[in-house]
């Protein structure tokens, strides 16, 4: 059935691409609009310019779909362990030794012909049972990972007043058609015929929905399923922080300052239930940002902005893990056991942070010409439900916080017509502290890891619409336990992506 919607979406992508070719010039203009295509690049929250004259309900359709070509190679150093239904486990003894930790009356050998497989005999018995390292890399080679796409529809309800919604049709996590989320947002109260509220809200825009929750900067760069054509890289951070929550944003802005608070449910999805286990209360997300963007002058353009991000306690935190299409680096570093739907987070870290959490970012974007620096500092700690002693028989609110720190820098130089090319290279570190082994009965053991990413792309808008890039890839993974899949993980090979938006 799956296969059969992915179908129908891509049918339905093909339709809106040759509608977009035949009446792009009817597309209706939206007031205080944020482009799908070239026109978007750089731009981050929307401003306060009143630059569309307002006409009457307007409805404008677009979309986003990108496909792409991975070559990538993978490998890890961890030590083998067995699994079989209904069996016992079985683990190398050091990593690559194939000494295993079996009985004087079983004997492990490789099985030829499935990858990771193993043949577990029984020598006073003879019977065998086939088992596969859990541990053992997918096996990979050159290919087209599914095609991506979104729907996107932008609605001007009223002047100073519009609606927006994403769905996406098909992606690397959710190949069916799913709604991604969708926000009322008024920049405009004339429906309350005040003139004094009307001069108070020329530096107000309110945002209410299910919605991206814009905590930072970086998730304006990032690819969202079918729309990568804004990315100029064809992954996100390392640490991917975005998630869609129900709430509310209120913003203001004025000669390049910028100030917003925010707060919503704190989860995914809508959820009114009251979890049993005690101390387990559902508490609101509290996020805000503080920021200045100013163009100085033709050449150059200054932003820095402030972002936290906080909740007491959640039944389903996922400010570090809401992407619901999927990396844009297929596979790399999952097992054998990896599928396009289950494996959707290849490449991408999460530290775990489901029941409380609290997170900083600070975003630095400079363009001077057609040089461009954009970074990201982000630290984050809290702790999952367990470590909150929620359903633990071993932990307590007093259990200390988990940390992590990650740092992104990327460094693009734009050129040629409209800056139409583009060549850079990006460098994202993270180090955290994650806690191997844990359950309802055991603490585990706290460990740090980091992991490293670096980056070397280039990119060619062919139209504002259409855009081709590329990108070589090296990620390195330190820390992780031997028995762990990502023990001394690495993958590196390119990836190129065709993406177009309107």
């Amino acid at each position: 059935m799956k296969t059969m919607i992915s179908r129908l979406s891509s049918i339905m992508m093909m339709g809106l691409l040759f509608l977009a070719g035949t009446a792009f010039a009817q597309q209706s203009a939206i007031q205080y609009w944020r482009p799908y295509d070239q026109r978007g690049v750089n731009m981050f929250e929307t401003s306060k310019n009143d630059t569309v004259v307002f006409e009457g309900l307007k409805v404008r359709f677009g979309a986003g779909f990108t496909q792409g070509y991975q070559s990538m190679k993978h490998s890890n150093s961890a030590r083998a362990i067995l699994n079989a239904t209904g069996a016992p486990t079985y683990t190398e003894t050091a990593p690559g030794s194939g000494i295993f930790n079996n009985p004087a009356n079983i004997t492990i050998a490789k099985n030829p012909n499935v990858s990771g497989g193993y043949i577990v005999t029984n020598t006073t018995t003879s019977a065998t049972t086939a088992y596969v390292n859990a541990n053992q890399l997918y096996a990979m080679s050159g290919g087209f990972p599914l095609a991506q796409a979104n729907l996107n529809i932008d609605v001007q309800l009223a002047d100073g007043i519009s609606l927006n919604l994403v769905s996406y049709m098909s992606s690397h996590h959710h190949n069916e058609f799913w709604v991604k989320g969708g926000y009322l947002k008024i920049d405009k109260v004339g429906f309350l015929n005040s003139e004094f509220f009307d001069n108070i809200w020329k530096n107000l825009t309110l945002k209410v929905g299910h919605m991206e929750v814009n905590y930072g900067d970086a998730h304006f760069r990032r690819s969202d399923g079918g729309h990568t054509l804004q990315n100029p890289w064809i992954e996100n951070n390392i640490m991917d922080a975005f998630t869609t929550e129900i709430g509310a944003e209120l913003y203001w802005q004025k000669n390049g300052i910028l100030l917003m608070g925010a707060f919503t449910d704190g989860e995914i999805q809508g959820n009114i239930s009251d979890p049993p286990l005690p101390g387990a209360k559902r508490k609101p997300s509290l996020y805000g940002k503080v920021g200045y963007d100013k163009q100085i002058n033709d050449d150059l353009r200054v932003r820095l902005t402030g972002s936290i991000y906080t909740t007491k306690s959640s039944a389903s935190n996922t400010i570090f893990g809401g992407d619901r299409t999927g990396s844009n680096y297929l596979f790399v570093t999952d097992n054998t056991a990896a599928t396009i739907t289950t494996a959707y987070t290849s490449g991408r870290f999460n530290p775990g942070y489901r029941d409380n959490v609290t997170a900083y970012m600070f975003n630095p974007f400079v363009k001077f010409g057609g040089l461009e620096f954009f970074g990201t500092y982000e630290y984050a700690f809290g702790k999952n439900a367990l470590e909150n002693g929620e359903g633990s028989a071993w932990g307590s609110e007093d259990y200390d916080n988990r940390q992590t720190h990650q740092t992104a820098a990327e460094l693009l130089y734009r050129f040629g017509k409209n800056e139409n090319l583009y060549i850079g290279g990006r460098y994202i570190k993270v180090s955290s502290v994650l806690p191997f082994g844990q359950s309802a009965g055991n603490a585990g053991t706290r460990t740090p890891i980091t992991i490293d990413r670096t980056s070397i792309g280039a990119g060619w808008f062919i139209t504002r619409n259409v855009l081709v890039k590329g990108e070589y890839v090296n990620q390195n993974y330190d820390g992780y336990p031997t028995t762990e899949r990502l023990s001394g993980a690495n993958f590196k090979g390119f990836v190129v992506q065709g993406a177009i938006s309107f």
